[in-house]
C-alpha cells in the first residue's frame, strides 16, 4: 500500500500538483536505501515518467507538423520552449541552462529558451507550514514572530515568503516545494537514459558530449535544490564584494536547512523600473558602471560569480545602493581561464585576429582537428565587422554572438563554465545598457584590464594597442 501511495504521489507531482516530501542529500540517501529494497517500483516509476515525457513531446511534435502542413514557417524554437514548460520543473531548468550555451544552441532557440518562465501555483498555506515545521524540526513560531502565508513569489522548485524573526529582523524565507526533489531525481533518470541513447547514434550531436552535459546539468539542479549550498554561495559573494557599493543579503543560519533558506530582506526598486529610478533621482549611468564593476570584480578578481544576472535579481535601495539576490546559480573561474577570457574579450575589442586565436587556444576551445585556415578567415571577417566603431560605442553582445556562430560552424569545444561565463558577461552588458543606453562594457573592460585584473591571475593581460584600434581608451573613468 505504501509503495502504491508513493507511486501515485510521484505521478501527481509530475503532473504539476503538490505532494510528497522535501528532499535534500539526506532524502536522496533515503531514496537510495528504499531503492535497494524496491528497485522494481523505482523502475516502474521511471518507465511511467518516460512514457509521460514521450507523450508530451509527441503531442508538441504533432502540433508543429500540422502547422507545417498548413504552410506555417518557423515555430520550432517556440514549440521546444512550450514542450519544456509542459514537462515540468526539471525541464524548465534544462531549457534555462541551455539558454546559457550559445556555443551549442542556435540563436533563435537560445532567445526563445531565455524567455522560459519558472512560475507555479503556490503551495497551499497549510502544506507550506507543515513543510517549514518539518524542515526546521520545530514550531516555526519559535523562530518567526511573523510569517506571511501568502508567498511573495512562487516557482517550480521553491517559493519565497516574507517573515519577521523573533528578534525583530525582517527576512525572506525560501521554502522548497514539497516533493520536488523526488520529481527531479526521477526526471534525471529519464534524461540520463535519453542521453545514453542519443550518444550512441553516429553523427548526431557530434560535437556535444550529451552524456557529460546531462551529468553536469544534474549537478547544477541538485545544487539549486540544496539551500545550504545557496546560502554558502551568498556568503561567498558577500565576502568577495565587501569593499564595493553593493548589498548582498546576510544568511540567517539558525533558520536555514537544505530545504529552507532564510535571508535578510532587501527593500528597493527593481533595477529595470526606469521610471521609478528616475523619480527617486538615481544616477542611472553611475549605477550601470557599478553593476559592471561588480561583475568584473566577481569574474576577474575573485573567480566566483553570480550567474543569473536578469533584472528580477537586482534592486536599487533607497539612497541608490545596488542590491542583488538569488545565488542558486553561480560559476567559478580558474586563474588561467580568467586571464584567457579577458585576453579573448580584449582581442575582440581590438579587432586582433592573431590574439583572438591565441586566446582561444589558451582556453582550450580549438581542437587539433580544426581547419585553421577556414577558422582564421572566419575570425578575420568577425574582427573586421566593427573595426570602425569606437570602443566607447562598441557592444560586446553582437561580437560574442558572432564568435559563438564561428564556434558552432567549426565545432569548437567551449567548456560549460566558460560558456556560462561568456553568457553572463553579455547579460550583464545588456542590463547595464538598459540603465544607460550610452554604456559601453568594452570601455570599462579595458580600464579594468589595465589594473591587472584587479590584482588576480598570474599575469597581466595585454590591453589593446592604440595601433590596433585608435579608438581604444586608456582610462574609462572608473
Amino acid at each position: 500500500m505504501a509503495r502504491a501511495a508513493d507511486r501515485e504521489r510521484y505521478l501527481m507531482i509530475g503532473a504539476g500538483r503538490r505532494a510528497g516530501r522535501p528532499g535534500g542529500p539526506a532524502a536522496r540517501r533515503g531514496q537510495a536505501k528504499r531503492a535497494a529494497g524496491g528497485r522494481s517500483w523505482a523502475g516502474r516509476v521511471a518507465l511511467g515518467r518516460s512514457a509521460q515525457v514521450v507523450r508530451i513531446v509527441a503531442r508538441h511534435g504533432a502540433r508543429l507538423a500540422r502547422r507545417r502542413l498548413e504552410g506555417a514557417r518557423g515555430g520550432v524554437a517556440r514549440e521546444v520552449r512550450e514542450t519544456l514548460g509542459d514537462l515540468g520543473p526539471t525541464f524548465v531548468k534544462l531549457g534555462q541552462v541551455l539558454s546559457t550555451r550559445p556555443d551549442i544552441v542556435p540563436p533563435a532557440l537560445e532567445s526563445e529558451l531565455a524567455t522560459l518562465q519558472d512560475a507555479a501555483t503556490p503551495v497551499p498555506p497549510d502544506a507550506a507550514l507543515r513543510a517549514l515545521r518539518r524542515e526546521l524540526g520545530r514550531d516555526p513560531a519559535v523562530v518567526f514572530a511573523e510569517f506571511d502565508e501568502d508567498p511573495i513569489a512562487s516557482a517550480s522548485i521553491g517559493q519565497v515568503h516574507g517573515a519577521r524573526l523573533v528578534d525583530g529582523g525582517e527576512v525572506v524565507v525560501k521554502l522548497r516545494r514539497p516533493g520536488v526533489a523526488t520529481v527531479v531525481e526521477q526526471d534525471l533518470v529519464v534524461l540520463a537514459l535519453g542521453a545514453s541513447v542519443l550518444g550512441r547514434i553516429p553523427g548526431l550531436l557530434r560535437r556535444v558530449d550529451v552524456v557529460g552535459f546531462v551529468e553536469q546539468f544534474a549537478e547544477t539542479i541538485r545544487g539549486e535544490l540544496d539551500y545550504v549550498a545557496e546560502g554558502r554561495n551568498a556568503e561567498h559573494v558577500r565576502r568577495d564584494l565587501a569593499d564595493l557599493p553593493v548589498h548582498v543579503p546576510a544568511v540567517v543560519w539558525d533558520a536555514t536547512t537544505h530545504g529552507v533558506l532564510t535571508l535578510e530582506r532587501i527593500h528597493g526598486t527593481k533595477i529595470d523600473d526606469l521610471e521609478a529610478l528616475d523619480r527617486e533621482g538615481v544616477d542611472r549611468p553611475a549605477l550601470a558602471r557599478t553593476l559592471a564593476r561588480v561583475y568584473l570584480s566577481m569574474v576577474f578578481t575573485h573567480g566566483f560569480f553570480h550567474a543569473d544576472p536578469h533584472p528580477g535579481n537586482f534592486f536599487v535601495e533607497p539612497g541608490g545602493r545596488l542590491a542583488m539576490v538569488d545565488f542558486g546559480m553561480v560559476g567559478t573561474v580558474p586563474d588561467e581561464v580568467r586571464l584567457g577570457l579577458v585576453q579573448l574579450l580584449l582581442a575582440l575589442v581590438a579587432h586582433d585576429t592573431r590574439r583572438l586565436l591565441a586566446s582561444m587556444r589558451r582556453l582550450g576551445v580549438v581542437p587539433a582537428s580544426v581547419d585553421e585556415d577556414r577558422l582564421v578567415k572566419d575570425l578575420d571577417r568577425l574582427t573586421a565587422s566593427s573595426i570602425e566603431v569606437a570602443v566607447g560605442e562598441l557592444r560586446l553582445a553582437p561580437l560574442v554572438a558572432d564568435l559563438m556562430g564561428v564556434s558552432r560552424r567549426h565545432r569548437l569545444a567551449f567548456p560549460r563554465d566558460l560558456a556560462l561565463l561568456v553568457k553572463t558577461v553579455v547579460m550583464c552588458e545588456g542590463l547595464a545598457a538598459r540603465l544607460d543606453p550610452a554604456f559601453a562594457l568594452p570601455e570599462v573592460l579595458v580600464a579594468f584590464a589595465a589594473t591587472g585584473l584587479g590584482g588576480a591571475g598570474r599575469g597581466r593581460p595585454e590591453c589593446p594597442e592604440r595601433g590596433s584600434n585608435p579608438h581604444v581608451l586608456s582610462d574609462s573613468g572608473f
